[in-house]
């Protein structure tokens, strides 16, 4: 498989992330994933990088002018947000920013996965309609 045009970028990253253990790449949909162990966090795409975010640690992505992830033209996923360069060139302040981006995926897992495991309700109108069908069944009558 030829090198990924953001190889060079990547190398630079995972040097940057180096005192976070465990980090890993895979290449998807024509950019590239980053993991932690089995926690994807961030996605490398034409030399920009893009950490997960959620109502806690957006802000701090968007008060710094940063962008939601574009994958098409006008197409956002707006879930993932470029990491500012001043963050990005200081290992230190990567690594937190980091860090902060897999515990925001954590989180959105574990929401995820308790809410596949939850009993699904029933709906009282199904539960009426089950109780009336039983009700109308007519009577036999005796000859």
């Amino acid at each position: 498989m030829p090198p990924h045009k953001d190889q060079d970028f990547l190398a630079f990253v995972l040097d940057q992330l180096s005192a976070l253990k465990s980090v890993t790449s895979r290449r998807m949909f024509g950019g590239i994933g980053l993991y932690r162990a089995e926690t994807f966090f961030a996605i490398i795409d034409e030399g920009r990088l893009y950490f997960v975010t959620d109502e806690t640690t957006r802000a701090s992505y968007q008060e710094r002018g940063m962008r939601p992830f574009q994958y098409a033209p006008g197409k956002f996923i707006h879930t993932y947000y470029e990491v500012p360069v001043d963050v990005l060139e200081d290992d230190g302040a990567l690594s937190d920013w980091a860090r902060a981006a897999v515990d925001v995926q954590g989180r959105r897992t574990r929401t995820k996965m308790r809410a596949r495991t939850l009993p699904k309700a029933k709906s009282r109108a199904s539960t009426s309609k089950k109780t009336k069908a039983r009700t109308r069944t007519p009577a036999r009558k005796r000859k």
